[in-house]
């Protein structure tokens, strides 16, 4: 009774209710369910309250998560496969490039005298892509993504992200950009991508670009295998630590100019609302989003600020826009890494106590050590591939990435007042990209970096078994006996 009262138990009870949506739907009978138990609600007596609120959270999460999913199956092309149509189609995402085609994420506006909308995977032929937030025109013609072929379902994948069919076309014309906040986060996105590598080509603007906006399709494929292999990868991916920079920033622009604390805090919203909306709608991009201002409201509404509370309202959020977010891999690795920094790495902390390991060098150590044994299960059920050497390997970057995202966000401000002052800034940046790109080439390079076979696996695990047991009987031995 007691922890269903407390806020967590209820932001955990719509998630619950929302992720059980994907399991068994039926909107209808749990909505009658939430009905019927909120009437009990009025009834029963004051010790049993809080269990039934508890209750009636997972229902009401449940009915949304049910409605949701029947909206995000919901499609209109999917009766018109195999069929053409001169179409117009806004550009959402950036695009991402491979070996044979260009794959641009759109939503459909019209298609022939159809007029409606619906997100799809538009695949064009290597060349000039289209820009993030165009219209474009063109004759499309439908088809349905490619079934489980070589331990990937795209249809699946696809289906999750509310995309049933795919477009191709040979051509495209560009006849104006959408608008309303769309067109915000794409003005937002191009302004940044532009200002945070001045004077940067190639390999080192790709990596700055990867770590500042999680846009990592402009480096080569051999740099993001060894990015993997070595554990890396996630540095490639928006998180946490660029909100916390970017509201940081903020904050410490607002003292500079002596300003009050209160509107240092609203400046910090408004940075970290900029920033989510310029990078994009990424799992760990919303969850430490979500988490940052409700830092900052709390503080502005003088109320305690629980990480927990943030990060369940932070899930909470993904869940109820689109329950199969709790299938994706970023989700799953995002909030992985974030309960083993909030559980175990502590812990582990506290046994390098006493030993003469520098206290910068122990908490990356328990930081990384924490991460890599809670994400591990994920990455093999969703990747089939383990990275061994992620511990030292993100040790050694770990030096880089804070100055990388210092300077690239000062090359941002600097830009628009002094463009060689910006160009100096990121040439020292370069040196950090470059350095995490030796890192990731050294580590990912190493024979046995990464496991990629389930014997492989099934080997590890039985020597991990046999050190932990021996260190175990070791540790037993060294108490006295009596």
């Amino acid at each position: 009774m007691r922890a269903a009262a407390r806020p967590h138990a209820y932001a955990a009870a719509l998630c619950l209710g929302l992720g059980g949506a994907n399991l068994v739907r039926g909107p209808t009978v749990v909505a009658l369910g939430a009905v019927a138990v909120t009437a009990a609600f009025a009834v029963v007596r004051e010790p049993a309250r809080p269990a039934l609120l508890f209750l009636a959270l997972a229902l009401l999460g449940w009915c949304w998560g049910s409605a949701r999913l029947v909206a995000l199956d919901r499609s209109v092309l999917l009766t018109r496969v195999d069929t053409s149509e001169q179409s117009v189609l806004e550009v959402t995402g950036p695009t991402r490039r491979s070996r044979f085609e260009l794959r641009v994420p759109a939503k459909v506006r019209r298609f022939g005298r159809l007029r409606f909308r619906e997100a799809v995977e538009l695949e064009l032929p290597l060349g000039r892509s289209p820009p993030q937030g165009a219209l474009i025109e063109s004759v499309v013609t439908v088809r349905l993504p490619e079934p489980r072929k070589n331990g990937f379902d795209e249809r699946t994948w696809l289906r999750r992200h509310g995309v049933h069919v795919v477009l191709r076309a040979d051509r495209w014309h560009q006849i104006g950009r959408r608008g309303g906040l769309g067109g915000l986060a794409d003005g937002l996105r191009r302004r940044l991508a532009g200002s945070v590598a001045p004077g940067l080509h190639g390999e080192r603007r790709g990596i700055v670009e990867g770590v500042m906006l999680g846009d990592e399709q402009s480096l080569s494929d051999e740099v993001r295998q060894r990015f993997r292999a070595s554990g890396l990868y996630h540095l490639l991916a928006v998180s946490g630590q660029n909100v916390v920079l970017v509201a940081g920033g903020a904050l410490a622009l607002a003292w500079l100019l002596g300003l009050p604390r209160w509107l240092g805090q609203i400046a910090a919203l408004a940075a970290i609302g900029a920033y989510v909306l310029a990078v994009g709608a990424q799992p760990s991009v919303i969850r430490a989003g979500v988490s940052g201002a409700l830092v900052s409201l709390a503080w502005l509404a003088a109320r305690p600020a629980d990480r927990w509370h943030f990060c369940l309202l932070g899930a909470l959020v993904l869940l109820a826009w689109n329950p199969y977010t709790l299938l994706d891999p970023g989700f799953q690795l995002s909030f992985a890494a974030v309960a083993a920094i909030f559980v175990v790495a502590p812990k582990l902390l506290s046994t390098f106590e006493g030993y003469p390991v520098p206290q910068a060098l122990a908490g990356i150590l328990a930081v990384s050590t924490a991460c890599a044994v809670a994400t591990a299960p994920v990455l093999w059920m969703q990747f089939h591939a383990l990275p061994l050497l992620t511990v030292p390997a993100n040790a050694l970057a770990a030096p880089a990435i804070p100055p990388l995202l210092a300077l690239g966000f000062a090359a941002a401000l600097v830009g628009p007042v002094s463009p060689p002052a910006a160009e100096a800034i990121g040439w020292l940046n370069g040196w950090c990209a470059a350095y995490l790109a030796a890192t990731a080439r050294l580590v990912g390079g190493l024979p046995g970096a990464q496991v990629r076979s389930g014997r492989a696996l099934v080997e590890l695990l039985v020597v991990a078994g046999l050190l932990g047991a021996y260190a175990w009987r070791r540790w037993l031995s060294s108490f006295p006996r009596t």
